[in-house]
């Protein structure tokens, strides 16, 4: 039986412990999490992309070393889904060092975009969205990072060139706070999430960001 390494079981007890999720969102999210099975390589098995996930098919899911994962949560009268390719640092500084630094875009993930779907009108960080499909990318900070949200969802991963800043529909500006010890896989979630409204949590190495979700429409 394959030991999942602290970070790992660490993020499983919160999410059994804090999302109070219908099962489809809680068997997305905790499948996805727990067959990664090691920090320093591949994970063994991959869980199904949620159906919303776009992905490249000629990267075979089974042998990416970041994998894709997903989270779906009902607030309102619909689902929203994230998909995000999740790397490990694998003893690496990720943020702000050389693969994520300061001052740079960045793809808030690995491989295709990290994307947002909708069903619902939300308002994210204070920015407001229609029923869709969006893009997440980011200038990280030291103390402040810049989180912008495009309807362009098509380009691949860190290939944010004009067109895609072009169809920027809001930037939200967030200050980073620290994670509860050290995060090894890029996680995304939804904390303390109510009939309406939720927290959008990113965590990665020591780096903690919060970005308020509320449903606005039916």
């Amino acid at each position: 039986m394959t030991t999942l390494p602290a970070a790992l079981r660490t993020t499983l007890d919160f999410a059994a412990r804090r999302l109070p999720l219908p099962a489809s969102g809680a068997a997305v999210l905790l499948m996805g999490l727990a067959t990664v099975a090691v920090a320093d390589g591949p994970p063994a098995t991959l869980p199904d992309p949620d159906p919303a996930c776009e992905y490249n098919e000629a990267m075979a899911l089974e042998d990416r070393a970041s994998p894709l994962m997903s989270f779906r949560q009902t607030l309102g009268e619909g689902d929203l889904v994230l998909c995000w390719g999740a790397p490990s640092a694998r003893g690496r500084i990720m943020i702000g060092g050389e693969h994520v630094p300061f001052g740079e875009l960045w793809r808030m993930g690995a491989n295709e975009p990290t994307v947002l779907h909708t069903e619902v009108s939300l308002s994210v960080g204070g920015v407001r969205l229609e029923p869709g499909s969006y893009a997440l990318y980011a200038i990280p900070g030291e103390n402040r990072w810049e989180v912008f949200i495009s309807a362009s969802t098509d380009h691949w991963g860190n290939q944010i060139n004009e067109d895609v800043r072009a169809a920027e529909v809001g930037t939200i500006e967030v200050e980073p706070g620290p994670a509860d010890g050290h995060v090894e896989i890029l996680t995304f979630r939804l904390e303390d999430p109510g009939t309406r409204s939720a927290t959008l949590v990113m965590e990665w190495e020591s780096t903690r960001l919060e970005i308020p979700v509320t449903a606005t429409g039916g």
